[in-house]
């Protein structure tokens, strides 16, 4: 049992911008969760959010960046479990980013979804990649300078 997500955006706005809101920790702090990231190769770093203790997660998304193509691609894992050691899901975050028009097309792919609980756990992120995202990325991407 395996999954992996693919969701495409298009945002009115220039890669340059989609970029820095991708990779700015404090505007990524406003539309996806609190954090320490940094856009540099081999950093590791955290998303913190509420836990969900019924659905094995402590609220901490332990990631490490392993591609920065600059205003194009970013990748890094996206790991999660019960408690701090305890990963019971260990994916991939890819996010690609073109120009189209005058804005830019984002696309995402969030691979590596393996086992039952996983399959669940990836229909709650897609709903949210889908629904709360483009929302809460759009408003920030429209009050930045």
């Amino acid at each position: 049992m395996k999954r992996d997500l693919v969701i495409k955006w298009y945002f009115p706005h220039p890669p340059e911008k989609v970029w820095e809101c991708l990779t700015n920790p404090e505007l990524v702090n406003q539309w996806l969760m609190k954090n320490d990231f940094k856009p540099v190769v081999g950093h590791k770093f955290q998303f913190h959010s509420k836990p969900m203790p019924k659905m094995g997660w402590d609220g901490i998304v332990y990631c490490e960046v392993l591609e920065i193509v600059p205003n194009k691609k970013l990748v890094y894992t996206w790991k999660g479990g019960p408690r701090p050691g305890v990963i019971g899901l260990d994916t991939l975050l890819t996010w690609t980013l073109s120009a189209e028009g005058e804005g830019t097309r984002i696309v995402l792919e969030h691979s590596g979804f393996k086992g039952f609980k996983n399959m669940i756990a990836s229909m709650f992120m897609e709903s949210g990649w889908k629904k709360g995202i483009p929302q809460r990325m759009g408003k920030v991407l429209n009050e930045m300078q």
